[in-house]
């Protein structure tokens, strides 16, 4: 059917599972209803592979991220949004069909990036702010992504695409990959993750003391890469004077990201590099500075800290409602409020703070 209708994208990522699992057919999820014409899936179709080595898992590849019909966007070079999502899952050895919650994962990953605009890039990674298999008995509750390491990029008449594998991580593997860089992390954990399959009964890397100490030191010599924070709590009240009452200019964040800000501070002022927060309307970056100072201008706050005023605020900013000075900054503070945490129906199902 892909030949009839012209799919030289399709064909092109076809021809690169063949050479990886030559005639073997794959069990293959199509959609009913293409998601230009309204559909709920945006993904044309997710393929699911039985690989043994180095363990038995499913190996899921996507279709539809990359353009797979006739070229329509205006750069010659890329394919689409560029990439192909995949995914490995343990598998047990008598398993036949692939689980649905792993398919529905990786639409919901469709539909962020067609919704966004927000493309993955390898070191990329997403907080799911719950489990990844939802109402499972799992310890993954956020996504990384890395290169497959058996899929390199290709070339299609369409331009390039590139295979990205997600793989499912801890909520303090995540923190260790914001303060230090998801790569890094992924590469000292690499031996107990082979291919990068998610388990979903496997405790965090960080417990595995050569593991949590190669992390250590390199965020320790290197800071951090995150440079950007998505921040869903974070807004900007400029302060007022009157006759008798002064209130402080105040940078209202959520207590969910208070903590991890925290270290940020360290691993990126520290290092002379800045660290900005984007809200819905809101931007604040801090910044290596002389000396402390608070500047606001439309949406945007720049906040400079020294050194040592990074330290005091990353010592003062804990994931519970406060309000925490700035240091060496008169009338202006940092305001930590609640966080709530809600499931896919919009039920509160945990408080922060």
């Amino acid at each position: 059917m892909n030949e009839e209708i012209g799919a030289p994208g399709w064909d092109a990522i076809d021809q690169e599972l063949e050479r990886l699992y030559g005639s073997q057919e794959p069990k293959h999820y199509g959609t009913l209803i293409s998601y230009a014409l309204g559909g709920q899936d945006p993904l044309d179709g997710i393929s699911a592979y039985k690989a043994e080595s180095p363990i038995p898992h499913w190996h899921f590849v996507t279709y539809g991220f990359s353009e797979l019909y006739e070229k329509e966007s205006e750069d010659q070079e890329v394919s689409g949004f560029g990439f192909e999502l995949t995914f490995r899952l343990q598998r047990d050895a008598d398993e036949e069909e692939p689980p649905a919650w792993a398919l529905n994962l990786l639409q919901n990953m469709g539909r962020y990036v067609f919704g966004s605009g927000n493309v993955f890039r390898s070191g990329d990674y997403l907080d799911a702010n719950g489990p990844i298999c939802l109402g499972a008995d799992t310890q993954l509750t956020a996504l990384a992504f890395t290169e497959d390491p058996e899929l390199p990029a290709i070339q299609t008449p369409n331009g390039q695409v590139e295979f990205l594998e997600m793989t499912g991580i801890t909520g303090d593997e995540l923190e260790a990959m914001q303060t230090w860089n998801t790569l890094g992390v992924l590469g000292a954990a690499e031996e107990h993750i082979p291919y990068y399959i998610t388990d979903l009964t496997r405790g965090s890397l960080l417990r595995i003391p050569p593991v949590a100490e190669k992390i250590r030191q390199g965020a320790e010599a290197e800071g951090s890469s995150t440079g950007f924070l998505f921040v869903d709590q974070l807004a900007w009240e400029p302060g007022k004077s009157g006759w008798f009452s002064k209130q402080p200019s105040v940078v209202k964040m959520g207590a969910k990201q208070a903590g991890i800000i925290a270290k940020l501070l360290l691993g990126r002022i520290l290092k002379g590099r800045s660290l900005t927060l984007v809200g819905p309307d809101t931007r604040v970056v801090f910044e290596p500075g002389q000396k402390p100072e608070l500047k606001a201008e439309g949406g945007e706050v720049r906040i400079a800290l020294d050194d040592q005023a990074a330290s005091e605020l990353s010592r003062s900013l804990a994931p519970k409602e406060s309000v925490v000075p700035l240091p060496s900054v008169k009338g202006a503070a940092i305001q930590i409020v609640k966080t709530q945490i809600k499931d896919s129906d919009g039920n509160v199902v945990k408080v922060i703070g």
